[in-house]
């Protein structure tokens, strides 16, 4: 890997589309919850998988919001 030195202001919009990457993401998971939901298959391991996946997610945005990278 080669490092690349990077401004502060790259930086930061470095994470504003990582946090923008977890919010699409969500929204994908949430959909096929949904989905999954609707068809009444909340038992089955896909369901479980993603909604293990939503809490990760749910869990590393939170701490984006801790250090005050949030949505505008």
């Amino acid at each position: 890997l080669q490092r690349v030195s990077m401004t502060e202001l790259e930086r930061l919009a470095a994470y504003d589309r990582m946090y923008g990457d977890l919010l699409r993401e969500r929204e994908v998971v949430l959909t096929k919850l949904e989905e999954l939901r609707s068809a009444g298959k909340q038992r089955g391991a896909t369901y479980q998988q993603l909604l293990a996946q939503k809490l990760t997610l749910q869990n590393l945005m939170g701490r984006f919001e801790i250090y005050g990278i949030r949505p505008e």
